[in-house]
């Protein structure tokens, strides 16, 4: 609803403008209509359901329900350029709801948008698409919001419109121009299938209201699919800088029932106000309603070109990855902030993080929608189908200059021919959001910056070979981690084991070797311990790539400086724990990316996505996250992720408890063993929680 106001209360301005003056006698309300509700007294239950139902079609509860407010009671603020309005009580309460209004008065503020005391409702409140419902569906809807809703007793709170938005009677015009007041007709030429879809779409769900394009005075162009601008009705729109996409024929009509099911399929995730009306609404349709609805949204005709959908089962090829991945300042942009969740392929991790490719957020000409997205970040939609909630963080701590490289990246990429993203498209739209940065206090490298470097094809391997160390690196790697497993986002992310000095600090004294070890004997270390595998050659080109890549990430710091960020942080290491509270941590936070049993997950084409936690292609009995408290505070600081809208990740949030619980159920499962185990602590002071 939020995205609609502006457009909306544009044309009351516009019309305002232009007839001011002489024209006010046609804002005169109709006289009301002796409807009876078909019903007299009690409704029954049948009826009352029924009506529930319909609340939800028409997503009543999204609009009229405020943040930890009683439903429908009212209150949730709509802010519009032009100030703040917000919602109204329509509980059946006497004093501040409708409690004391007849079927006739409901009638005409659903269809007319007149209020009982004859004052005009914002259009912001569709009525325009609510005129074409059934008088069996608007009786159940009143048998519904009269008797099947609690009253709440909350005060509607004023409007914040200012002069001329909240001169009223200029609503009375702009009815008198553009409201078609007509209840909807059936094409007997269609099925009955494609009728209800065409209903609902054009009435209850007022789909239009926000993906048709607004005309001359900020109407919709079209109501429905007929007449002259019938080719322009649910075309897409732009509003509060949000894409609004065209949904005709967009997809075929199981991914549209997919995503009105759950918030997602294999191309896409619900944004903006569509993950309100999926959350409150669309959820809950029948199956039946959603596939008629996809039925007639699939047979609008459209000059946009339906996405090749990859198939979703197993066997398939693997995606390209792009080849300006690794060789533009986008590029590397990406691979450090994005690739993690969205993968350097661009195909995201299936029913958690969206795909790039066939993403109409970003295909659209317009990048509204993916600038919005990047500066304030996004949430999934929670339904019961999927009910975790994933966040993307706001990345408003990046430039413009840099948000505009890796956005254009990523449109050139897997966005056809979308134009590029430029810095004045991202300064607009930062002014317009105005989006929280960030406060903390870490300076994150950037990795793009290697382009500028001499020695840049040898740190730009020196960065490959951390995130792709398994691909890259097979004679050395034994199961299925790469290095970036757990140093996240290329090694930039604080308190994440980041690289940021940590070559300064080398050689220097390791208590589980007994000697003083060089950062070369620590790399090897990890081959090793935490990737099973072997030595790598220290003289080889690629030892010496991922050295220079460390001593990039130095930045001029010094052993013994107090490097920001620097280790994984730290747990109560007093806290008993608890492995049966963890394997129910485990289930809820761990298993969407690591597997139900800690197998890890794969794409259809077979490629690991995220590694194992234990089981033979994980890391062994002899690597620091093998132990209960090492691990745990691995994890209390970066796992999981998109658990929350913080830079960079959403990581982090297990309290120490949660953390050290499910620690000591993954550490304690079956993972291969160290043979040179036998040769660590020589020198004693073996931790508590060593597992040998």
């Amino acid at each position: 609803m939020a995205i609609r106001t502006r457009t909306i209360l544009a044309s009351i301005g516009a019309l305002a403008v232009v007839v001011a003056g002489g024209l006010a006698w046609m804002a005169a309300p109709p006289a009301l209509e002796d409807k009876s509700p078909g019903f007299t007294g009690a409704a029954d239950l049948a009826l009352i359901e029924r009506g529930s139902y319909i609340a939800r079609l028409g997503d009543c509860v999204a609009c009229h329900t405020e943040e930890g407010g009683a439903e429908m009671a009212g209150g949730r603020a709509l802010e519009t350029p032009f100030g703040i309005m917000r919602a109204t009580n329509i509980t059946p309460d006497p004093k501040t709801g409708i409690g004391d209004w007849s079927f006739a008065e409901f009638d005409r503020a659903m269809r007319k948008g007149i209020a009982k005391d004859n004052h005009h409702l914002y259009p912001a409140m569709p009525y325009p698409s609510y005129a074409r419902m059934t008088d069996e569906d608007m009786t159940a809807l009143w048998a519904y919001m009269s008797q099947g809703v609690q009253p709440v007793e909350k005060a509607n709170m004023p409007n914040g419109i200012g002069f001329p938005f909240n001169q009223r009677w200029g609503i009375g015009l702009w009815n008198a121009v553009f409201l078609q007041d007509e209840q909807f007709t059936p094409d007997p030429a269609q099925s009955d299938e494609w009728n209800r879809g065409a209903y609902l779409v054009q009435g209850p769900g007022h789909c239009g209201a926000c993906h048709t394009p607004r005309g001359i005075g900020f109407q919709e162009v079209a109501m429905d699919e007929t007449g002259r601008a019938g080719d322009r009705f649910l075309a897409g729109s732009v509003v509060e800088e949000w894409n609004a996409v065209n949904i005709r024929n967009l997809w075929t009509p199981d991914h549209m029932v997919q995503l009105l099911r759950t918030g997602q399929n294999n191309v896409s995730s619900a944004v903006g106000a569509m993950a309100d009306v999926i959350e409150h609404s669309t959820q809950y349709f029948t199956d039946e309603d959603l596939m008629a609805m996809a039925v007639y949204m699939d047979s609008l005709p459209t000059d946009d070109v339906r996405p090749d959908l990859p198939p979703p089962e197993p066997g398939r090829d693997p995606a390209p990855v792009p080849e300006t991945l690794f060789t533009t300042a986008g590029g590397l942009g990406y691979a450090q902030f994005c690739a993690d969740c969205h993968r350097n392929d661009g195909q995201g991790v299936p029913g958690v993080f969206p795909p790039l490719s066939g993403n109409h957020v970003l295909s659209a000409e317009d990048p509204a929608t993916l600038t919005h997205i990047t500066l304030t970040g996004w949430k999934s939609v929670a339904t019961d189908a999927r009910p975790r909630s994933f966040y993307m963080p706001s990345f408003a701590r990046l430039t413009d200059a840099e948000l505009a490289e890796i956005l254009t990246f990523v449109r050139q990429s897997w966005g056809g021919s979308a134009p590029a993203v430029t810095e004045k498209q991202l300064a607009q739209a930062r002014r317009k959001l105005d989006p929280a940065i960030d406060s903390s206090t870490f300076q994150t490298p950037r990795i793009a910056a290697l382009l500028d470097e001499p020695n840049a094809d040898q740190l730009v391997m020196g960065m490959r070979l951390n995130a792709q160390t398994r691909d890259l690196l097979p004679d050395n790697v034994g199961n299925d981690m790469n290095c970036a497993s757990c140093h996240l986002n290329a090694g930039t992310v604080a308190e994440g084991s980041p690289y940021t000095g940590v070559i300064a600090f080398f050689p220097a004294p390791q208590a589980r070797a007994g000697r003083e070890v060089t950062m070369e004997d620590r790399i090897n270390g990890c081959f090793r311990r935490s990737m099973n595998g072997t030595a790598l050659d220290e003289t080889s080109e690629e030892m010496k790539a991922m050295v220079a890549y460390f001593d990039w990430m130095r930045n001029e710091h010094v052993a013994g400086d107090d490097v920001p960020g620097r280790g994984i942080g730290s747990v109560d290491t007093s806290l008993t724990p608890d492995p049966e509270r963890g394997k129910e941590i485990y289930a809820r936070q761990c298993a969407v990316c690591h597997g139900d049993d800690g197998e890890g997950i794969r794409d259809a084409a077979g490629q690991v996505i995220y590694p194992a936690l234990w089981g033979d292609r994980s890391f062994n009995i002899g690597a620091g996250m093998a132990r209960t408290y090492k691990a745990a505070t691995f994890v209390k600081q970066n796992m999981p992720v998109a658990l929350h809208d913080n830079f960079p990740l959403g990581q982090g949030g297990l309290s120490d408890q949660d953390a050290v619980d499910v620690a000591e159920y993954f550490t304690h499962m079956p993972r291969p063993d160290f043979p040179d185990k036998v040769h660590d602590w020589p020198d004693g002071n073996k931790p508590k929680d060593a597992r040998y």
